[in-house]
């Protein structure tokens, strides 16, 4: 993947968000907010087309940073760092991912964050679909500090513009989207 390709892969992408994932109405977000739009970012991100523009974005992004793994909470992050480790492996870059739980899992290995182990210092960048207010980002990055990683960057497909910028930079995040809510809306 090349940079040029990224304005193609993002024009695609914000094609779709705005055909299949944008729902009008009065909608209750899981922040508690209500709102007149909704984002659902999983059925674009479920699908060939929009998980594999969505890990082109995001690969491109991330390619030349010193990271160990790409990884978010779960339900968000799930089918874009599925996509992510397919398509970095393809194109010879590989990089691992994880998947934050809410909590701690009470069987088997106990763990709250799957995937290759990560090790302390482990420098690593969050990822989700949709960022409303950051809730799910932080809690990400409070479990991912527990087992000492380096964690100073969140990536999403579309920030709301309704907090997560300010609440995420105050949890220690930069926040980095691919779209803003005016480009969805627009």
């Amino acid at each position: 993947m090349i940079s040029k390709e990224i304005k193609g892969l993002k024009a695609k992408l914000l094609k779709l968000l705005k055909k299949e994932a944008l729902k009008k109405g009065r909608f209750v977000l899981s922040s508690g907010k209500t709102s007149n739009y909704y984002l659902d970012g999983r059925v674009i991100t479920l699908t060939p087309e929009g998980a594999y523009l969505t890990a082109g974005i995001i690969l491109e992004m991330v390619k030349n940073r010193n990271i160990d793994a790409v990884g978010g909470p779960t339900l968000g992050a799930d089918p874009i760092v599925g996509a992510l480790a397919c398509l970095s492996y393809v194109h010879k870059m590989p990089i691992k991912t994880f998947i934050v739980r809410k909590a701690t899992k009470g069987h088997g290995m106990q763990r709250q964050i799957e995937g290759p182990a990560l090790k302390k210092k482990s420098k690593v960048i969050l990822v989700d679909d949709v960022a409303t207010t950051g809730k799910a980002l932080i809690e990400a990055k409070q479990a991912l500090n527990k087992i000492g990683a380096d964690v100073k960057t969140a990536i999403v497909i579309v920030d709301r513009g309704e907090g997560a910028k300010k609440n995420l930079a105050k949890a220690g995040l930069k926040l980095e989207a691919i779209f803003s809510r005016s480009e969805i809306l627009d």
